[in-house]
């Protein structure tokens, strides 16, 4: 596996605070490097792991080696939505109902 320098992707940090918001404990892991997914994430005694990417985003070569050949949980994830989504917290709308 290659190892070059780690890129934080811009919508990492709001990923983060919004699973930190619902209770959930989160490890960045983005500077391990070799395909490793970006977030160890930790929610309701269950661990995931969350390679994050922007709307636009793909993965390295080195993440599709790593990804395919991991024999547990990971997911890519592009918003606090999807996030959301693999922890199974269920988005809310703010404001009245009908």
């Amino acid at each position: 596996m290659s190892r070059r320098k780690s890129k934080v992707d811009q919508n990492q940090a709001e990923i983060v605070a919004a699973l930190r918001a619902v209770g959930a404990s989160v490890e960045c892991l983005h500077s391990v490097g070799g395909g490793v997914p970006d977030l160890l994430v930790g929610s309701r005694g269950v661990t995931y792991l969350m390679e994050v990417k922007t709307a636009t985003g793909s993965l390295t070569p080195d993440q599709e080696r790593w990804h395919p050949a991991w024999r547990g949980q990971v997911a890519v994830v592009r918003s606090v939505a999807e996030a959301y989504a693999v922890i199974g917290v269920e988005v809310r709308c703010a404001g009245g109902g009908s």
